[in-house]
């Protein structure tokens, strides 16, 4: 990783092969796939298993989403690494109410030994792991500050913290206030949400964060990474 690294976001229906390969090309360091779940990676589902191809050797972490060590297991005793693989990123940042009833995306927050048990997982395959996550499920879990409590306790290779807690929507402002917290952890801490110029990136170097994610922001202009270089 970049002394500090600018890494494009996973959005489902925007970042395939592609786009990817784009935004690389336009100054991203490194790239997400779209989340794909390890239920159905396990199963051997054809579309989700295309979700996770790297055709060409752009970096390239796969982001997964889901709650089972079991099926997480099975599937990577079949995983084979393409060129451009840098590693898994698990999904604890998605706030659709039907994931959070299946105790998926932002639901997994709060259930540290169940993430400590998902990381030791991947890190037992000898893969590179790392999470991408929000500050809790709901505002009440933020102000329980669970997001640091797992920040604390995951051993991760870095942290990827969206500033808004599961309930919010874009229209509710990323809060910038909270990375400095995190980064008091002596994690490696990417910050998400609203990101869109130079000034915000000097802000986040200036507080310790190691990158920052782009994501909508990259899909109305791509040049965005080169842009805030």
């Amino acid at each position: 990783m970049k002394d500090f690294e600018l890494m494009l976001a996973s959005m489902e229906g925007f970042t395939g092969p592609g786009f990817r390969e784009l935004c690389y090309k336009k100054g991203a360091d490194s790239t997400f796939t779209e989340m794909a779940r390890t239920a159905a990676l396990a199963r051997g589902n054809k579309s989700t298993l295309e979700k996770i191809q790297i055709p060409k050797p752009i970096p390239t972490y796969i982001q997964l989403l889901g709650a089972s060590e079991k099926d997480l297991d099975i599937f990577l005793k079949k995983f084979i690494p393409q060129k451009g693989f840098l590693g898994f990123n698990l999904n604890l940042g998605c706030p659709s109410p039907n994931m959070i009833q299946k105790g998926l995306g932002c639901a997994l927050i709060k259930r540290i030994s169940k993430v400590i048990l998902l990381v030791q997982t991947v890190r037992d395959h000898n893969h590179p792991v790392s999470i991408k996550m929000r500050l809790g499920m709901n505002g009440f879990e933020k102000e329980k500050k669970v997001y640091l409590n797992l920040i604390n306790k995951v051993d991760a290779d870095f942290f990827i913290v969206h500033a808004r807690h599961g309930k919010e929507t874009y229209e509710n402002p990323a809060n910038f206030g909270v990375y400095k917290e995190c980064v008091k952890t002596d994690k490696i801490i990417i910050a998400n949400g609203d990101i869109e110029n130079k000034e915000q990136i000097q802000l986040l170097k200036s507080i310790g964060v190691k990158g920052a994610m782009i994501g909508r922001a990259a899909i109305k202009n791509p040049d965005i990474f080169k842009n805030l270089r």
